[in-house]
């Protein structure tokens, strides 16, 4: 292979249209554009959606569902898949090592489906009641560290602060 005969492949390159050309070419005097009207003009332009004045029909119809952001990133697990680890304590990062969830998940949750066969001690990873039920019949354990780590307030910065001049 040499430099000077690299070309594109046969198809990758098109020929750009040439307007105005004259009427055997297909695209004389008007140039594809029409006759009068807004588009057949230079600077004509309206923004996508835009149907002349009458409401347009992304605001005529109703708005329905929600599509979560974060769900590509909560992982869910199989008390079954949990049997590949080796008894003791399971967190995200022993899950990710194990390759039962993927290396960009930020939460996990295990759901009950099968069997568990060994003492497991969770950490931190979300359990359903059924999960943790057999789990926990299994002899193993859930500790919610998540939960520990969240801080919930429920009155903001300022009626705190008033609050505690009152009591003063």
């Amino acid at each position: 292979m040499r430099l000077n005969t690299l070309k594109p492949a046969d198809g990758a390159k098109k020929s750009a249209r040439r307007v105005g050309r004259g009427i055997g070419s297909g695209f004389g005097k008007t140039c594809g554009r029409g006759h009068k009207g807004q588009h057949s003009r230079a600077g004509g332009f309206h923004k996508v959606g835009f149907e002349g004045g009458q409401m347009p029909i992304q605001r005529r119809l109703p708005k329905r569902g929600f599509k979560s952001t974060t769900k590509a990133f909560n992982a869910k697990i199989r008390t079954s898949e949990l049997n590949k680890l080796s008894a003791g304590s399971i967190d995200l990062l022993t899950l990710k090592e194990a390759n039962l969830i993927s290396e960009l998940s930020l939460s996990a949750k295990v759901y009950l489906s099968g069997e568990v066969a060994n003492k497991y001690t969770l950490v931190g990873i979300h359990v359903t009641k059924g999960a943790k039920a057999a789990i926990e019949k299994a002899g193993g354990s859930v500790k919610d560290d998540a939960a520990d780590d969240k801080v919930i307030k429920t009155e903001k910065p300022a009626a705190t602060k008033a609050k505690k001049d009152k009591e003063a």
